[in-house]
């Protein structure tokens, strides 16, 4: 399969992005409402209910199924990107459904019930497993790295930003730094264990970090703001 991306300079559109399938290739669409040219036989696309063993409140989803030879374009919009990931056989990264776009075949999903601590932790019942070899597509909003993992030396991650983590990695709910620093950062994930996660740049502090680059306050109203206790509700 040959994927290729197009991007709108302008930023006024977003990411574009064809997939090329060869005879005997076939590629599951989780969201195929983004798919907006087709190039093919008619009857190369099948659509069927996906019941992901019923979570997400017995919630039922379209998977579109594509098979080659056939041509199709998706479109995102302009803060949400493609990320390719080729998946190998001790493959154990959990993932969000809702961020998975598509997958090849050959790879297999299985589904995984989290602990209660880790529903409370990623507010998430659930998590996404591949086995196999072949590529998934994950959306992403950013940059997207991967950062190893220590058994015992924890790497904190802000919560929003995780997009992938090992299935036997800890994970636990902290802030870190003084007191001033634990007041003004979001929730973090502290994070142990063996292998690597894969992290998202893009998140809420992005908007949050433009909204202070074109504040028209002063330096002395933001420190304010900051220091004394609800001076965000009173010092606008």
């Amino acid at each position: 399969m040959d994927l290729h991306e197009h991007h709108d300079s302008s930023k006024v559109g977003g990411q574009a992005v064809t997939f090329d399938l060869l005879p005997g290739e076939r590629l599951h669409i989780l969201h195929p409402s983004q798919v907006i040219a087709y190039r093919g036989p008619a009857a190369l696309r099948s659509d069927k209910l996906l019941d992901v063993k019923g979570i997400y409140r017995k919630r039922r989803l379209i998977r579109s199924d594509y098979s080659g030879p056939c041509q199709l374009v998706a479109a995102f919009p302009p803060s949400i990107g493609l990320k390719t990931l080729r998946l190998v056989e001790d493959s154990d990264w959990l993932y969000d459904f809702r961020q998975l776009f598509y997958y090849t075949e050959g790879i297999q999903m299985e589904t995984r019930i989290l602990s209660m601590k880790n529903m409370m932790i990623t507010r998430d019942a659930v998590k996404v497993k591949f086995t196999g070899q072949g590529q998934i597509g994950v959306l992403t909003q950013g940059q997207v790295l991967e950062l190893p993992l220590h058994p015992e030396e924890p790497l904190y991650v802000e919560a929003g930003r995780v997009l992938a983590y090992p299935e036997n990695a800890k994970l636990e709910l902290s802030v870190y730094g003084n007191h001033l620093a634990s007041q003004h950062m979001r929730y973090q994930w502290k994070i142990t264990g063996n292998g690597s996660i894969l992290i998202q740049s893009g998140g809420a502090g992005s908007q949050e970090l433009e909204r202070d680059l074109q504040a028209e306050d002063g330096i002395v109203r933001r420190f304010l703001r900051e220091a004394l206790p609800f001076g965000g509700v009173f010092i606008k």
